[in-house]
């Protein structure tokens, strides 16, 4: 397969717990179902992404970035790119960026605009909101939020969006949804901003019409003091797990995933460490790739089903991806408590750890940095 013309380039960047997945989900299968082929990239600080899992499930083309942001594996993306036009020939790609990354157009879209500006053209950048995050840091609405540092990489990445797009608006009535347009609107003005719900498919076609329409804009890159942005990624706590899972009888897997999801919120409100985003994928085997995936986006938030299995298992794994403002040691532990509490209720179901992995994110070091569209810069150069 061959393309006449050069490839689109989607990025969809947002705070943890946003709904990118579901956003880059429901953009791909439009896409799709117009008769484009699409190509997927997602991103994280280590492996075992549970949204790689649930798009590959889907059925779609998926390189996974590892080990660091887009902007610091900028030649990775170049490479998984490459391995994707070498599989499918996509017309379009669609890259996930980890939800605490900021600076991508300066690190990013410039460069890939510059550099390879005859293969790709490149959207504007996207950065979804979750309604009820965003109430809270913009001082609309009472609830926990982040430190101010964390609160500073979020401000940013709504600083450099061309589209602000609030996600899950089912979440928020008229007049809270409207309150929360006209602050956005005025804090960032030179965005766009958009409502929609990826989940209910409401607002799509506008927002999905802009991005196949324009390119990104040649504005000046925002000013970004880099060593808050890592003292504030830095304050997040990251824990990717495996669990194997084997039974002796048929169980509900979905109860499983509720109960262990439950159980781990709990103990980390009574820690007071604030949830950016638990997500869980339960892969059964031989169920012809269907999956179970649970979110949950803050503390106060009822564990939520995206999507639900229609049978019981017996064998299979659960991914795990925790995001909170805490000890990445405290993460690792509510996991093992969390564990340890199942295994003893679900007699004849043995829970078994592959994989964990548990951090805070280095401090970035972009590839690339373009203070405006025209000059190329490499990042150490400017520090």
């Amino acid at each position: 397969m061959t393309r006449q013309n050069p490839a689109q380039y989607v990025m969809l960047g947002g705070f943890l717990g946003a709904g990118k997945t579901t956003a880059v989900l429901a953009l791909a299968r439009h896409l799709r179902d117009a008769g484009r082929r699409v190509g997927l990239i997602t991103n994280d600080q280590s492996i075992g992404l549970v949204d790689t899992a649930m798009l590959r499930a889907a059925g779609f083309d998926v390189q996974e970035i590892a080990g660091g942001c887009f902007c610091c594996r900028f030649d990775s993306l170049v490479e998984a790119s490459r391995q994707l036009e070498a599989e499918a020939a996509p017309d379009v790609f669609i890259a996930e960026p980890v939800g605490s990354c900021t600076d991508l157009v300066a690190t990013v879209s410039y460069p890939l605009q510059r550099i390879y500006g005859q293969q790709y053209r490149v959207a504007p950048l996207s950065v979804l909101v979750d309604p009820i995050r965003a109430m809270r840091v913009l001082g609309l609405q009472e609830g926990r939020s982040f430190s101010e540092k964390v609160i500073y990489v979020y401000r940013k990445q709504l600083e450099e969006a061309d589209l602000i797009v609030i996600n899950k608006i089912d979440l928020l009535n008229e007049t809270d949804l409207q309150r929360l347009t006209d602050k956005l609107q005025t804090e960032f003005p030179a965005a766009r901003v958009l409502a929609v719900s990826t989940r209910d498919g409401v607002g799509l076609e506008d927002w999905f019409s802009l991005l196949e329409s324009q390119m990104t804009g040649e504005r000046a890159t925002m000013e970004i003091d880099y060593n808050t942005y890592a003292e504030g990624e830095a304050l997040m706590g990251w824990l990717n797990a495996t669990l194997n899972i084997n039974a002796a009888e048929p169980f509900d897997g979905e109860v499983l995933m509720m109960e262990l999801a439950e159980r781990m919120q709990r103990e980390l409100a009574a820690a007071t460490a604030e949830i950016a985003h638990l997500k869980m994928t339960l892969l059964p085997r031989g169920h012809d790739g269907r999956v179970a995936v649970l979110n949950i986006v803050d503390n106060s938030f009822v564990p939520e089903l995206a999507q639900s299995l229609v049978e019981r298992m017996r064998q299979g794994q659960l991914l795990i991806n925790l995001r909170a403002e805490a000890d990445p040691v405290l993460l690792e532990k509510v996991l093992q408590n969390a564990i340890a509490w199942q295994s003893k209720r679900l007699v004849g179901v043995q829970l078994e750890l592959e994989h964990m992995a548990r951090f805070r994110p280095s401090p970035p070091q972009p590839t690339w940095r373009m203070p405006d569209a025209q000059q190329l810069t490499p990042f150490a150069a400017q520090t």
